[in-house]
């Protein structure tokens, strides 16, 4: 399958197909012409010719035929991409990791597709986006020869890990947040065995400041409980200065609601500040501008791929994890409470 054959389904030139499928951020003007490109090289299991590639790079001798590995995706904790844009396109960047490696995408599973799963799988790896329960673990690590994890947090599986600390990702948003002078700070999310949760919690509890429970709204991180989370907070006597959401999505659900309340009121309008994590597109896009920690998609998808070929090909028989940094994006939504 090549990128002209591409090209011809979609109606778009071999170039635009060449940038949608190597670089994960790009996007046409019609986003649905985006998706319509990477359908298609899913469909036809498209692969880049790595001969071809490495004479385009400049690569010397004779290049071997390397055996092209096929990984399957593991959608650990939700029932398609819709439900969480920071995997969605931490998939788009898995892909262009694909194309670069001469790896075959194989299917897209889910945690009860896990139970039905007889001898062994097609593929020769699988990579798991989100945690995992553990009977889930138990049983891929069983029936792959390689699987590899990307998660904001470590799971503590035996199996490779891509991650970021969620729980030091959660303190630089509070951090950011008591040094803009907030005190009264709120959390919106999972507080079920969430790093992010502890490290709200921890580090306030760190810097002295009280854990005011009311501030405390649990959710399971999705647009509409943000929504819900912001009523439930601002109908209170002394609402919160700033929020904390445990990810974009509930914090883009948050400052929607606040737009929708607040509209043109001069008086009674509640702007806390909002601070997230992830650092989806969409953080730039909305008004305003969210201020988030950002988690390193592109590399993570990288070091993901890169490893689980690496055990696949005998590189490695121990358990590897590699925590990657996060980084703080300021904008517009964060420092900007009105008394």
């Amino acid at each position: 399958m090549s990128l002209k054959k591409i090209a011809q389904m979609t109606g778009v030139s071999a170039a635009t197909v060449s940038r949608v499928l190597n670089h994960p951020d790009y996007q046409c003007q019609d986003p649905a012409l985006t998706e319509r490109i990477r359908q298609a090289a899913r469909e036809m299991g498209y692969v880049p010719d790595q001969n071809a590639r490495r004479l385009k790079m400049g690569s010397s001798g004779q290049a071997g035929q390397e055996k092209q590995y096929v990984i399957d995706i593991l959608l650990a904790r939700f029932h398609s991409f819709a439900e969480d844009p920071f995997f969605a396109e931490m998939y788009r960047c898995i892909e262009t990791e694909f194309h670069k490696q001469g790896c075959v995408p194989g299917q897209i599973l889910y945690v009860p597709d896990i139970s039905m799963l007889k001898g062994r799988p097609r593929a020769d790896g699988l990579l798991v986006l989100g945690k995992c329960p553990q009977a889930a673990a138990d049983v891929v690590l069983r029936k792959y020869r390689g699987v590899a994890a990307i998660d904001r947090n470590p799971m503590d599986y035996q199996m490779d890990e891509i991650t970021c600390n969620g729980a030091q990702a959660a303190a630089m948003a509070v951090e950011y947040l008591l040094e803009l002078g907030h005190t009264a700070i709120a959390y919106v999310g999972d507080c079920t065995m969430e790093a992010r949760y502890s490290g709200y919690y921890e580090c306030l509890l760190n810097h002295k400041v009280s854990l005011i429970y009311e501030y405390i709204v649990p959710t399971s991180q999705t647009r509409e409980e943000g929504y819900q989370a912001f009523a439930r907070l601002a109908k209170m006597h002394r609402p919160p200065t700033a929020v904390f959401c445990a990810n974009d999505v509930t914090a883009l659900g948050f400052l929607q609601a606040m737009k929708d309340r607040n509209g043109r009121r001069r008086k009674k309008v509640y702007r806390p500040a909002v601070i997230s994590i992830d650092d989806i597109e969409e953080a730039v896009r909305f008004s305003p501008m969210l201020t988030t920690i950002q988690i390193p998609k592109v590399d993570m998808a990288h070091l993901a791929v890169l490893t689980l070929k690496d055990r696949l090909q005998g590189g490695h028989d121990v358990c590897v994890r590699m925590e990657l940094p996060c980084h703080l994006m300021v904008r517009e939504s964060a420092g900007m409470y009105f008394v």
